[in-house]
């Protein structure tokens, strides 16, 4: 009967450690698996440390495994509640392209493919001083070689 009692509790000391261990180097999200983990671990850790009469592991593990089974109640709730909430439909935005972009013939000999150009701010946010942004012109893209 030993035996047993000492491969729950080291299979439980397992369980617990590479739940952790993965949530913590991102393998794993903190979600129901974890949860389950952790609760498992607890009990094993609760029957182990029961039969060698190690009440300090016990209380610490009973504590654990309800965190883990509140945790696994509420996750299951809240997957419940949002399975029968419909998702609103959201209208995607519409793209505009801001006023400042134009396209401008390149310069120099006239070419066919225009260059983009657009203003930008070289002031993030026109200080109170400033009637208005201090912008420049620049080519964004040219498509066309100079000659």
């Amino acid at each position: 009967m030993g035996l047993w009692l000492d491969i729950a509790g080291w299979g439980g000391a397992v369980a617990i450690l590479a739940s952790y261990l993965s949530v913590s180097m991102g393998w794993l999200r903190a979600g129901r698996r974890f949860q389950a983990a952790n609760l498992v671990g607890s009990v094993a850790f609760i029957v182990n440390g029961s039969y060698y009469g190690a009440w300090p592991s016990v209380v610490t593990n009973v504590a654990w495994f309800v965190i883990s089974a509140v945790a696994l109640v509420r996750m299951q709730r809240a997957a419940s509640r949002a399975a029968s909430v419909p998702a609103p439909e959201v209208p995607a935005p519409a793209v505009v392209a801001p006023a400042a972009m134009a396209v401008a013939p390149a310069p120099g000999p006239a070419h066919p493919v225009p260059v983009v150009t657009a203003s930008i701010p070289l002031v993030p946010q026109p200080a109170a001083c400033y009637a208005s942004p201090v912008t420049a012109s620049v080519p964004l893209v040219r498509l066309a070689a100079e000659g």
